[in-house]
């Protein structure tokens, strides 16, 4: 019989067992997407560091255009032109312009720039204004983007390409990241045999330690797959040692629920501290976390779905406590296309197509059992049922997450 927690439970459990404990390195910026920041980033410059125009035009003093139009133009002499990539050496004095390129310089005394659509130029030096121009108009200012001090990326953010390019802009050529968790992956079973073998009769190709590698390298977890270890005592316990000790995690796939074979739950017991056996959640029931020299250790279900949902709500979880990582979950409210049922005690976990009907989306649930790995494969989404519902009718409004991340 398993004693199970609740979802709830098992995730405030992970954050009060578990601390970070990844170590802090620089890597270059090339090679900083998709990690983990490991301090705040704050800037010690400008950016831009001078006044830059945001169009081709003039620069002017805004008071000099106030009143004009097409009828009546301001009138306002040439008096040099700024260069792209060069410095504005010069002053540029009331009733006056220059030429300014987008992203050009701006001289000192200008304070906003005309659009060239809006200009004519009269060929003796003089330039006609037809639309008047309000201080700061078309014009970042030195500093209006970053100035010294300002704290702009978070420790624990997951680095984007946008965030790689405004470190780019404040010159950070080494960002301090954590250093990828290592992930240990054991598939167990008499029944499993490698993807590259014709499975015979009662026998079935390893997907979980495939499916699991996946879903980590995606989430920043460098896996090792330490293969198929058959239903044998002393073989998973010598794999499981070596596991806790290459790795921050170990994932056992296999093992899990209460079966005469089943030895996943009392080797945690034995090497460790067993603190999870069982989730009321469906799929991923008879799920097992423990731990073996303060490492975490979770036995999953040999069944792809539980396992896919299992490591999705706990394993990456957990593997963002370990990293300081923030996490957030992306969803989008659809509509249920039909009735669907619940197991009353249990949170259900459903897979679901996503189809946008109008100005609504829709989500089809995927009828399917645990088992099926095309369940999966076809899902766009999930959504969960809660434990004490009985079920949701046609038209419900769900929330769909679509993705985990930071």
């Amino acid at each position: 019989m398993l004693y199970v927690k609740t979802p709830e439970e098992v995730l405030d459990l992970i954050h009060k067992e578990f601390t970070g404990i990844a170590d802090t390195e620089l890597v270059e910026l090339s090679s900083a997407i998709g990690r983990v920041l490991a301090e705040d980033i704050a800037s010690e410059e400008y950016v831009p560091d001078f006044n830059r125009s945001t169009v081709d035009g003039y620069a002017v003093h805004a008071r000099d255009t106030f009143g004009c139009s097409e009828a009546i133009p301001a009138m306002l002499p040439v008096v040099d032109e700024v260069l792209m990539g060069q410095s504005a050496d010069f002053v540029l004095n009331t009733d006056e312009c220059c030429i300014v390129p987008t992203g050009g310089a701006l001289p000192e005394g200008a304070d906003s720039v005309v659009m060239l659509e809006y200009t004519e130029n009269y060929g003796d030096g003089l330039i006609g204004i037809a639309k008047s121009a309000a201080p700061g108009d078309n014009v970042i200012f030195r500093g209006d983007d970053v100035y010294p001090g300002k704290v702009i990326l978070k420790k624990g953010r997951v680095l984007s390409a946008q965030d790689i390019g405004a470190l780019a802009a404040i010159g950070k050529f080494c960002v301090p990241v954590r250093k990828k968790l290592r992930a240990g992956i054991i598939s167990t079973g008499d029944e499993l045999v490698q993807i590259d073998e014709k499975p015979k009769n009662g026998q079935v190709r390893d997907v979980n330690s495939h499916m699991l590698a996946a879903m980590l390298e995606a989430f920043g977890v460098h896996a090792v797959n330490y293969g198929i270890v058959t239903d044998d005592r002393v073989l998973l316990s010598e794999k499981m040692a070596q596991a806790v000790t290459e790795c921050d995690i170990v994932l056992i796939s296999g093992g899990s629920s209460v079966g005469v074979k089943d030895a996943t739950c009392s080797m945690i017991e034995s090497m460790g501290e067993l603190l999870v056996h069982g989730i009321a959640m469906k799929p991923g029931k008879p799920t097992i976390l423990g731990k073996i020299q303060n490492k975490p250790v979770f036995g999953l279900p040999g069944h792809p779905v539980a396992a896919y949902f299992v490591a999705k709500l706990f394993v990456l979880p957990l593997a963002a406590v370990l990293t300081e990582r923030t996490m957030i979950l992306y969803t989008v409210t659809a509509v249920l296309s039909e009735s669907i049922s619940a197991n009353q005690g249990r949170a259900q976990y459903q897979c679901c197509h996503l189809e946008r009907q109008g100005s609504s989306i829709v989500a089809y649930p995927i009828r399917s059992k645990s088992g099926l790995i095309t369940t999966l494969a076809g899902a766009d989404g999930y959504f969960c049922i809660d434990r004490d519902c009985e079920g949701l009718p046609k038209g419900a409004q769900v929330q769909i997450v679509v993705s985990i991340g930071e």
